[in-house]
């Protein structure tokens, strides 16, 4: 049974406001013919502050892309180490304990990935699994739960470790002027997360069904243009009207369970945006503040891609957590159209015996 246990998050310690990041655009794109629209817009995403991990002075600098993927490799390793520790303390287990790790990123590159150093620098077992996931966006938290769920399921007594590092700063382009670049702009933060799934025991949510949907011939509506310069952000106007065909999607994977996609007892959604949660909302059936761990991550962090589902849970598990045996719906989307979901209901583990104990 396997059991995703309470994320560890740290987010950088330098903020830019709303405020501060109207005051940019209206700086840097006086003249732009659509400021107006794109300032409403940024205003409308409702994030009141991101982390970021320089001084805007220096985000707002392009030096290159070999220089902007050294500094990725550089703060992953001064960064992630920390947030790892936390999600093996929370959920009482050490680096000998893991059996894979599973490192989702869609800011940086590196080869050998992450986990190889992480591997070698924090007393993983040499044997350890890795398996890193870089294309699937923010979707990629929601696929990472997932993959530790199979991985749990093939092998029960085995330990899975995701590890979710975001570095959305360092994608910015100075020349993209496009309406969707400057929302980009105004909504994406840099965060990182972890989060054990313990094949057995701990507290949290065991998880007990998974799935994938990719909506039709929308490949092109999330995605990168990789160029000389790095990465560019490619944002489809109609990426807001996606939660139409994906409600379907949750609803159909609750029912293979037999449970009510729009009567569950929590909701772990991806933060894309205020359209996004309003309209899953709407077509889900359920009230706006189903979503409410979702919708304090956008506006505390704004989009931190695949970790905003880690997030997300972490606010639960401050929350108190949920009553023994509540059911719940995790989901991320991303590029593709992709959606990752996952169902599970609430556990706490028995403290004084190790087990792990439901009460219907």
């Amino acid at each position: 049974m396997a059991i995703l246990c309470r994320p560890s998050v740290s987010v950088p310690e330098h903020v830019i406001t709303m405020e501060e990041t109207l005051d940019l655009a209206r700086t840097l794109h006086a003249d732009h013919p659509q400021l107006p629209l794109a300032l409403r817009l940024i205003e409308n995403t409702g994030v009141r502050k991101r982390h970021i991990i320089q001084p805007i002075e220096e985000t707002l600098k392009h030096p290159g892309l070999k220089e902007r993927n050294d500094l990725y490799e550089a703060e992953a390793k001064a960064r992630v180490p920390d947030v790892v520790r936390g999600a093996l303390d929370d959920a009482g287990l050490r680096p000998a304990d893991i059996d894979v790790i599973i490192y989702v990123s869609c800011t940086g590159f590196m080869m050998p990935s992450l986990t190889a150093w992480l591997i070698n620098e924090m007393g993983f077992s040499s044997d350890t699994r890795q398996m890193p996931i870089a294309q699937l966006g923010c979707a990629a938290g929601g696929a990472a739960v997932n993959r530790a769920h199979d991985f749990c399921t093939a092998y029960p007594e085995a330990n899975a470790l995701i590890v979710a590092c975001e570095f959305c700063s360092l994608c910015y382009q100075p020349t993209d002027l496009g309406v969707g670049s400057l929302l980009s702009n105004g909504l994406f933060g840099d965060g990182i997360a972890a989060a054990v799934v313990r094949g057995r025991g701990g507290t949290g949510i065991t998880l007990e069904r998974n799935g994938s949907y990719l909506i039709p011939k929308t490949e092109d509506w999330i995605a990168y243009d990789v160029r000389p310069t790095g990465f560019h952000f490619m944002l489809d106007k109609r990426v807001p009207t996606t939660m139409e065909p994906l409600a379907p999607a949750l609803q159909e994977l609750a029912a293979l369970h037999g449970w009510d996609a729009s009567d569950l007892d929590f909701y772990i959604i991806h933060a894309g945006g205020p359209r996004i949660l309003d309209d899953l909302s709407k077509f889900l059936r359920v009230p706006p503040d189903a979503f409410r761990f979702s919708r304090a991550t956008l506006t505390e962090y704004g989009n931190i891609a695949s970790a905003v589902v880690l997030d997300a849970l972490r606010r639960l598990f401050d929350e108190g957590g949920a009553r023994d045996t509540a059911r719940g719906l995790l989901a991320g989307f991303g590029p593709g159209i992709t959606a990752e979901m996952s169902l599970g209901r609430w556990i706490r583990s028995d403290a004084s015996s190790g087990l792990v104990e439901a009460r219907a």
